[in-house]
C-alpha cells in the first residue's frame, strides 16, 4: 500500500476516476492537448465576438451605441460566467466535466445562431439607411428571441470554457519542485500564445469569410470549429490528472466570514474572563477534513497570522455552533482572497479599454481606407496586429526575458507576477492617449473633406487604428498571463478554478463598465450640451475623442490605485528558491 500510495498524485484522478499515476499522468504531454483545444475554443468564440458589432449594425439594424453596448454585454456575461464554470469545478464536479458540458452548450448556442444567419425569414429585411433621421427597423419579436438565446447560450459555454480549461492545464504540473513550477509558468505563457494563434485565424480567416460569403459561413466555421474541440480534448484523457473537487470554496469564505462575526459578538456580550480580548485564545487548528498534501499551501499550523486579523476570532474555540466551527488553515486561506481581491479590482479598467478593440475602434476602422495595396481589409481583422506582436512576444518573453531575468535577479520567477501586471496597466494608459489623438486626426479628416454627413470612407490609412490595438493588446499580453499565473499560483488549492476564473470575471466587469460608463456620459453630456457625446447613427458625430481621453485619465488614476496595492502585497508561493 505504501508503494502505491508513492506512485499515485494525491488528490487526482484520472478521466475513469481511479487514483492518477506518477510518471503516466500529468506533465507537459498532458498540457499540450489543452493548449490545441484552447487555439480551437478562442477561434470559435472570437470569430464571432470581434466582428459582431458590424452585424449588428449591418443587418440587425441596430445603432453604432446600441451594437457597442450589445457586444459588450454579451462578452461581459461570457467572462463573468467563468465564476460558474470555476467554482462547479472545484466544489462538485471536475474540470474535466466542466469542460465538455461547456463545450456542447456553446456548440448549441453557435447553431442557433447559424441557422439563424443562413434563413432569410430568421433575420430582418434589409434596409439602406438613407440619413440619420431615419434609422432601419432594429430587430424585434422572435427573430430578437432567437438572436439573444443563440448568443447567451454561447455566452454560457464560454464562460465555462473559461472556467475551467485554463486551471484544467496548470494542474498537469508537480508544483513540489522548480521544474514543474517553471514549467506552468511557460504553460501560462503558451496559453496566451495559443489564444492568439485562435485569434489570428479567427480576425483574418474566418473574418473575411463572414464580410465576403456571409456571416451563415463564419458562424458555421465557429460552429464546427468548437464541435472539433471535443474530440481533441478527449484525445488527452489518458494523459490527463484531475483534482477531486472539495466542496463549495464559497461556503468556506462565508463560514469564516460568520463565524468571525459571531464570535466578535459573543467575546463582546459575555462576562466569562475567559472570553476578554485580553486572555489567550485557543484556535482550532484540525477537523476531521484532510486535505491532499500535494499542493498544499504551507499556512500556521498553531495560530493565525496578524494580518486581517479580524478574521482570527472565526478560529477560536468557544460554544460557537459546530457548523461555525473554522480552523486556522481555514481562516488564512480566506485571509488570501481577500488579499488578492485589490489586485483583481485594479484590473478591471484596463478591460474596460479593452472593450474598445470589439466595439469602437471596429466601427472606426469602417469609416477609413481599409485597403492594403489591391487587398482590402475587414476592419474587424484589425486584431491582427496585437495578435501577431502577442505570438512573437510570448515565446520571446517565456525564452529571453525571463531566464534573463532569473539569472539577474537570482530568484525562481525573475519578473513577478504583479511586476507583470503593472506593466499591462501602464501600457493601457498609453494606449488610450494614442486612440484620442488618433480619433482626433480621423475626424480633422472628414471635417476638411466636408465628409462629417456622409457615410463615404475617409482617404485616411486605417493603420492608424492599428496603433491603439498594438499598446492594448500588449497590454492584454502581459496582464492576462501574470493574473492567471497570479491567482492560480497565490490562491488555496482547493479553490483554484474559482480564482483563476477572477482573470476573466475582470474582463466581464471591463465590459459592463464600459457599458455604463457610455450610460452615464451620454446622461451626463445631454443634461449638459446639445447632444450626448456617444450617440446616433453616424460616428463623425460622435465625440469619441474625448471619451477616450475619459479612459486615459481613469487609467492612469487606477493605475496609482493598483501600486497601492501591490506594494504592499507579499507572496505566500515562493519556491524554496526565493
Amino acid at each position: 500500500m505504501d508503494e502505491a500510495h508513492l506512485n499515485t498524485w494525491q488528490g487526482y484522478v484520472d478521466w475513469r476516476n481511479r487514483p492518477a499515476l506518477k510518471g503516466r499522468h500529468g506533465g507537459m504531454l498532458a498540457a499540450s492537448f489543452v493548449l490545441v483545444v484552447e487555439i480551437l475554443e478562442n477561434l470559435a468564440y472570437l470569430a464571432n465576438a470581434s466582428n459582431l458589432v458590424l452585424y449588428m449594425s449591418k443587418f440587425m439594424h441596430f445603432s453604432p451605441s446600441s451594437s457597442a453596448n450589445n457586444v459588450t454585454n454579451f462578452m461581459g456575461t461570457a467572462f463573468l460566467l467563468a465564476l460558474l464554470g470555476g467554482f462547479l469545478a472545484d466544489a462538485f464536479f471536475t474540470t474535466y466535466c466542466i469542460y465538455l458540458t461547456s463545450a456542447a452548450i456553446e456548440f448549441m448556442g453557435l447553431l442557433i445562431l447559424t441557422i439563424q444567419a443562413h434563413v432569410a425569414s430568421l433575420k430582418p429585411p434589409p434596409c439602406i439607411l438613407v440619413n440619420a433621421s431615419s434609422p432601419c427597423q432594429e430587430v424585434h419579436g422572435a427573430e430578437a428571441v432567437m438572436l439573444f438565446a443563440g448568443l447567451y447560450l454561447v455566452a454560457l459555454g464560454v464562460g465555462g470554457i473559461k472556467g475551467s480549461l485554463p486551471p484544467h492545464g496548470a494542474e498537469q504540473f508537480d508544483e513540489t519542485t522548480t521544474q514543474g513550477r517553471k514549467q506552468r509558468s511557460s504553460y501560462f505563457n503558451y496559453y496566451v500564445f495559443c489564444l492568439s494563434c485562435g485569434a489570428l485565424i479567427a480576425v483574418t480567416f474566418v473574418v473575411w469569410i463572414e464580410d465576403n460569403k456571409g456571416w451563415q459561413w463564419g458562424f458555421g466555421i465557429s460552429t464546427a470549429t468548437i464541435l472539433m474541440s471535443i474530440p481533441v480534448f478527449l484525445l488527452g484523457s489518458p494523459t490527463y490528472r484531475t483534482k477531486l473537487p472539495s466542496g463549495s470554496p464559497i461556503t468556506t469564505i462565508f463560514k469564516v466570514l460568520a463565524a468571525s462575526i459571531y464570535n466578535t459578538c459573543k467575546s463582546r456580550n459575555s462576562s466569562n474572563a475567559a472570553m476578554t480580548t485580553t486572555s489567550s485564545p485557543t484556535y482550532i487548528t484540525e477537523t476531521g477534513d484532510k486535505e491532499d498534501s500535494h499542493g498544499k499551501e504551507k499556512v500556521p499550523s498553531q495560530e493565525p497570522t496578524e494580518s486581517l486579523n479580524f478574521l482570527n476570532k472565526a478560529a477560536i474555540k468557544q460554544n460557537a455552533p459546530p457548523m461555525l466551527d473554522c480552523t486556522v488553515e481555514q481562516v488564512e486561506e480566506v485571509k488570501v482572497v481577500l488579499r488578492i481581491i485589490p489586485i483583481f479590482m485594479s484590473t478591471i479598467m484596463l478591460n474596460c479599454c479593452l472593450a474598445q478593440l470589439s466595439t469602437f475602434s471596429v466601427q472606426q476602422a469602417a469609416t477609413m481606407n481599409t485597403k492594403l495595396g489591391s487587398l482590402k481589409i475587414p476592419p474587424a481583422s484589425l486584431p491582427v496586429f496585437p495578435v501577431l506582436f502577442t505570438m512573437i512576444l510570448a515565446p520571446v518573453y517565456n525564452n529571453v526575458i525571463i531566464p534573463l531575468a532569473r539569472k539577474i535577479t537570482k530568484t525562481e520567477m525573475g519578473i513577478t507576477h504583479l511586476q507583470r501586471i503593472g506593466t499591462g496597466l501602464f501600457l493601457s494608459i498609453i494606449a488610450m492617449a494614442v486612440a484620442a489623438l488618433v480619433e482626433t486626426k480621423r475626424k480633422k479628416v472628414a471635417a476638411k473633406l466636408g465628409l462629417l454627413n456622409s457615410a463615404e470612407p475617409l482617404p485616411i490609412t486605417f493603420f492608424w487604428v492599428a496603433l491603439q490595438y498594438l499598446f492594448l493588446g500588449s497590454a492584454d499580453l502581459f496582464t492576462l498571463a501574470g493574473m492567471m499565473e497570479f491567482f492560480f499560483t497565490e490562491a488555496p488549492s482547493r479553490m483554484r478554478s474559482l480564482a483563476t476564473s477572477l482573470s476573466w470575471a475582470s474582463l466581464a466587469m471591463g465590459y459592463y463598465l464600459s457599458s455604463v460608463l457610455l450610460s452615464i456620459i451620454n446622461h451626463v453630456t445631454s443634461a449638459y450640451g446639445h447632444t450626448p457625446w456617444l450617440f446616433g447613427s453616424n460616428l463623425n458625430h460622435y465625440h469619441l475623442e474625448r471619451f477616450y481621453w475619459l479612459m486615459c485619465i481613469l487609467s492612469g488614476l487606477n493605475f496609482l490605485h493598483y501600486l497601492f496595492w501591490a506594494n504592499r502585497y507579499k507572496y505566500r508561493s515562493m519556491g524554496p528558491d526565493n
